[in-house]
């Protein structure tokens, strides 16, 4: 179904929990995190930090909670190609406090593109390409130039520390998109005839987002 831009809701996690230990990570349809004692709730937002590397530093709403388990919702590791048996231990921290950026104007995203190898054998006189992973999933964003809003002051000390973060967007229809990734606030005012000020954030993206959708 089409869907229009109007609406969304843009936030960065500003504050988690203690990270905590990771001692198996099972190859199912969606990944069982064994981690004890967690007191985690179904539906929370975790970061993984794991040895695998197409789910290290991720983002995911978790889901069948036990004890001492949990699975990632939607992410299949099932396959033990790309997720070796018994490498994928590691840690797992929660995003206890997400913060909203408002005023919010001309979103943009870019990345998530093949990264191309071209090459070619002295016998042949064309070129063969292959793709070698893919470019990080990128963000950007204008806002009203406005340093008293609680979402300037998160993106400001974020851009300071410069510590991992995740751009949350939800969607009118109740979609969410995650997007891991570091923080870099340009806070100079953009001026404009015939426009209001504004000032832009660059969010770079570390891994590949996560989509849920409503």
């Amino acid at each position: 179904m089409a869907q229009v831009p109007t609406g969304t809701l843009f936030s960065v996690a500003s504050t988690y929990a203690a990270a905590k230990t990771v001692t198996a990570l099972s190859n199912a349809s969606e990944g069982v995190v064994t981690c004890t004692a967690h007191g985690y709730s179904t539906n929370d937002v975790v970061e993984i930090s794991s040895g695998w590397g197409r789910l290290n530093k991720r983002v995911f709403e978790i889901t069948s909670l036990t004890t001492d388990t949990f699975k990632l919702n939607r992410m299949d590791t099932s396959s033990t190609t790309y997720f070796p048996a018994g490498t994928g231990t590691g840690t797992v921290r929660k995003v206890t406090a997400f913060t909203q950026l408002t005023k919010i104007m001309a979103p943009q995203s870019s990345g998530g593109d093949p990264k191309q190898v071209n090459y070619k054998f002295v016998e042949a006189d064309v070129e063969y390409s292959i793709n070698d992973g893919f470019t990080a999933t990128s963000y950007t964003l204008e806002l009203d130039d406005d340093d008293t809003t609680s979402g300037y002051t998160a993106l400001r000390a974020l851009t300071d520390t410069q510590t991992d973060t995740v751009l949350k967007m939800l969607m009118r229809s109740g979609a969410r998109t995650y997007i891991p990734c570091t923080v870099a606030l340009n806070d100079v005012p953009q001026l404009q005839d015939g426009q209001i000020n504004r000032i832009r954030c660059q969010f770079a993206g570390n891994n590949i987002h996560t989509r849920y959708p409503a």
